[in-house]
């Protein structure tokens, strides 16, 4: 499978997110800078990583979503080329339009950065299959704009449509109904807040972000 991580200015999570692909696949992400204009030719695999792009000095994800290589993100995205958006790649996607709703400050004002229990509520879905339905996860958490918001008839849509796939097991951030990842309607886009990346390996204490990216190679190879 060929697959490109996003790089912004800010971004931070760019090498474990290419990292945890790579250890998963047995090949090493194509790095495409945001003002590149054009993705890899046959990108089975669109990340875009975690970080502080562009400071978060407008609002966080508003200026990279408006980066020149997001309009080909937008493009492969409408093809059925799935995209996986991490923290601040979660708030990237809803600030592009690929995902509902948006990413605010979180409701206690911190900075939360620890584990957090989730919930797996779509186990159908690419990004998904490789977990149970309801079962319970751990995977951490570092953001400080991580309370997904959207208006009623939005949640009442996706919650609906089995658009939920992650939801925080406790309070953490003030999220809407505690959503912590969200698909999109054609189920080929997941934004989540968690950091799946950061465990994949024993070393990292546990494992359970690792099969995301397993799930994804047997449904996207």
């Amino acid at each position: 499978m060929k697959s490109a991580v996003i790089v912004f200015p800010g971004s931070n999570c760019d090498r474990d997110l290419a990292t945890a692909i790579r250890d998963v696949t047995g090949k090493r992400p194509e790095m495409v800078w945001h003002r590149d204009s054009e993705l890899p030719d046959d990108v089975g695999l669109i990340a875009v990583p975690g970080g502080f792009s562009y400071g978060d000095y407008l609002r966080s994800g508003a200026m990279a979503a408006r980066s020149p290589i997001m309009r080909a993100v937008v493009d492969a995205a409408g093809r059925g080329v799935p995209v996986l958006g991490i923290c601040n790649g979660f708030q990237i996607l809803t600030e592009a339009g690929l995902l509902p709703g948006a990413l605010m400050r979180n409701a206690g004002l911190d900075f939360v950065c620890r584990d957090v229990g989730l919930t797996v509520e779509n186990s159908q879905s690419i990004f998904t299959a490789r977990y149970d339905q309801g079962e319970a996860i751990t995977i951490p958490v570092a953001h400080h704009d991580g309370n997904f918001t959207a208006d009623r008839e939005t949640l009442d849509r996706i919650e609906g449509e089995g658009r939920v796939a992650f939801r925080y097991t406790e309070q953490v951030n003030g999220s809407s109904r505690s959503i912590a990842g969200v698909l999109n309607d054609a189920g080929n886009v997941l934004g989540m807040m968690p950091h799946p990346e950061r465990v994949i390996e024993a070393a990292h204490g546990r494992s359970d972000g690792r099969r995301l990216f397993e799930g994804l190679l047997e449904t996207v190879a």
